[in-house]
């Protein structure tokens, strides 16, 4: 139910395919992909994939991030942006715009790509989930066999 009404709720923050998926560590201190990159263009605006608050919004290592709080414990960072208007503590809607791309992002295909993470806690997740869009999990025949 949680995810039908997340799958509801939020959307693209930024127009533009996936270059890089989400690829978790093996552990929580280990290299990984927190996130996914969607490839765009500099200057793209950016919008609040789902409604919520912010929480953060400033310079991490030179990049522009603003990070948003969602309802259920959820979280979604957006960077490297061109921060706009957007101040802690001020609601968002959905679709919202927070900002525009900025070119430079490590590893980036093109241009410019925007890096969207989603947590939970200090979880991090797929944000493609949010849009019925994550990693497709095939469960065992016998785990199968006993949820009938």
């Amino acid at each position: 139910m949680a995810l039908l009404l997340s799958l509801l709720m939020f959307g693209w923050p930024v127009a533009g395919p996936i270059s890089r998926r989400f690829d978790p560590p093996a552990q929580p201190w280990l290299a990984g992909h927190r996130g996914v990159d969607l490839s765009s263009f500099p200057g793209a605006p950016v919008r609040a994939a789902g409604a919520g608050r912010i929480v953060f919004a400033g310079l991490v290592a030179g990049r522009g991030v603003v990070s948003i709080a969602h309802a259920d414990g959820l979280r979604t960072t957006y960077e490297p942006l061109s921060l706009g208007v957007v101040r802690v503590g001020s609601a968002v809607a959905a679709g919202a715009q927070i900002g525009f791309l900025s070119p430079g992002h490590p590893g980036c295909p093109t241009e410019a790509c925007l890096h969207w993470g989603l947590r939970r806690g200090a979880g991090y997740l797929d944000p493609l989930t949010l849009l019925g869009a994550g990693a497709v999990r095939l469960l065992p025949v016998s785990r199968l066999a006993g949820a009938q």
